[in-house]
């Protein structure tokens, strides 16, 4: 049964005629390249897609797909791998033109729509020189990210996105719309911060702004056999290092297929402070390839594009890894020379200063630590090759597992159990569950990784 049996003509009709931006149905000729999503593995065709232009355009999808039992799916920038954004036969609500931006270079905040990527953002205020903690992909949307907590270059020195979010916009399943911060609807506004898309649809964010000039920061690149050392001494070093620095290591495959450790640094402030404190890092190895150097912000925010375009099929497994003890250790240096893919890679990005002195429940993200986000990133072309870049992805994930926390970014997440999304949102998921059963108590806002409405304790009332 098709959705379109169900739902007459006229009251789509009847919802485009209400609509400042427009209705995309299965006929029309972008239909197809509006429903797509990063991940060219989802392949979901929805009823419906509403492009939004503004709240209003919002709230009509959500009244429209409550009257009609329709599930319903919200997209900001459509680069989360688990594909939450778009549905089958239900109202795909396209928040991706909704692309206005107002910063206030004296006040140092940011008001931005939920359209927008991270490289729009962090151009527009880079203008002034300034900058607030986002992701490391620039094409990824602001909203997924911040709404996940959001770990990036900046997180020692200033903390997540989510930790630099001051208000927000917010419809809710009812239609509202409201003005949430620390001082109008608190409760909301503490689960928007690491909570996900659980509570309302968030079309726009107030961002504080921090003083951002050009960055040290480049990629050091060690032969696969010191990689063992390599991640032992990087963590050593890491473990005195300054809020300024923050550094990812990647496990991957060169241009020649080889296997190669690259440590990537980024150090935000004083030139003459980031050589010194780079200096033993650049030393060790030593190095095959090092092109650390004074760069503009922009500029290393959007370097890993080039290795994520669109249509790869992605499979990706992940979870936070407190201590790499040599058994650990091991175990990557030992799985990665057998990935599949060329394309695919083993991330550990470095959690530490800012970010990890928060207390876990200040915000809805509470995994405040010096650690590391392991993730296995896989991606590849043809699907023909899914099962065994699967499999691989499984394998290594499975053999990881032992040394990793009962924790995962919600951010890496795929198509994963409850026990697993649990673990995303770790001691404060029943605070989470709460605030869940105020503001979503019907869970209409289920498509993402889903916090369900805490049960009515017996004989109370709504």
């Amino acid at each position: 049964m098709t959705i379109t049996s169900t739902v007459p003509g006229t009251a789509f009709d009847a919802l485009e005629s209400r609509l400042h931006g427009r209705l995309v149905r299965p006929r029309d000729g972008d239909y197809d390249a509006v429903r797509a999503v990063f991940n060219a593995m989802i392949d979901r065709r929805p009823a419906v897609v509403v492009q939004c232009l503004g709240p209003a355009d919002v709230a009509q999808g959500i009244a429209f797909a409550r009257e009609h039992d329709l599930v319903l799916s919200v997209r900001g920038g459509g680069h989360n791998v688990a594909g939450h954004a778009v549905c089958d036969g239900g109202v795909m609500l396209d928040l991706s033109l909704m692309k206005g931006l107002r910063v206030d270079p004296s006040g140092q905040v940011a008001r931005a729509d939920a359209g927008l990527t991270l490289g729009e953002l962090d151009r527009a205020t880079q203008t002034y020189g300034l900058a607030t903690p986002l992701g490391v992909v620039s094409v990824t949307g602001i909203a997924g990210l911040t709404l996940g907590g959001g770990l990036g270059w900046l997180n020692g020195r200033y903390g997540l996105a989510c930790d630099n979010l001051l208000a927000a916009e917010v419809v809710t399943a009812d239609g509202q719309l409201l003005q949430v911060s620390q001082d109008e609807h608190p409760d909301l506004f503490w689960a928007l911060r690491g909570g996900g898309g659980n509570f309302g649809v968030v079309t726009s964010f107030v961002y504080r702004l921090h003083r951002v000039g050009p960055v040290l920061a480049g990629a050091i690149s060690y032969p696969w056999a010191a990689a063992h050392d390599i991640l032992r001494f990087h963590d050593d070093f890491m473990a005195s290092a300054p809020d300024e620095l923050s550094t990812a290591v990647s496990l991957a495959r060169d241009e020649k297929g080889r296997p190669m450790v690259t440590i990537v640094a980024c150090w935000c402030g004083t030139p003459e402070e980031g050589e010194r404190a780079l200096a033993p890092l650049r030393a060790a190895g030593p190095p095959q390839a090092d092109t650390v150097g004074m760069i503009p912000y922009v500029a290393l925010q959007s370097a890993p594009d080039v290795g994520f375009p669109r249509g790869r099929q992605h499979y990706w497994k992940s979870g936070f890894l407190r201590k790499p003890t040599d058994a650990a250790l091991d175990t990557l240096v030992q799985h990665v020379p057998d990935m599949p893919s060329g394309a695919s890679g083993v991330g550990l990005q470095h959690l530490h200063g800012a970010a990890g002195r928060v207390a876990p429940d200040a915000t809805a993200f509470p995994h405040r630590a010096d650690q590391y986000d392991l993730l296995i990133l896989s991606q590849w072309d043809d699907s023909e090759d899914s099962e065994r870049n699967i499999a691989w992805t499984r394998t290594l994930f499975e053999a990881m597992t032992p040394h990793l926390q009962d924790a995962v970014y919600v951010n890496n997440l795929g198509a994963e159990g409850p026990d697993r999304v649990r673990s995303a949102y770790g001691l404060n998921a029943p605070r989470l569950a709460h605030v869940k059963r105020r503001y979503d108590p019907a869970n209409v806002f289920r498509l993402n990784q889903n916090i369900t409405p805490e049960s009515e304790p017996p004989g109370s009332r709504r």
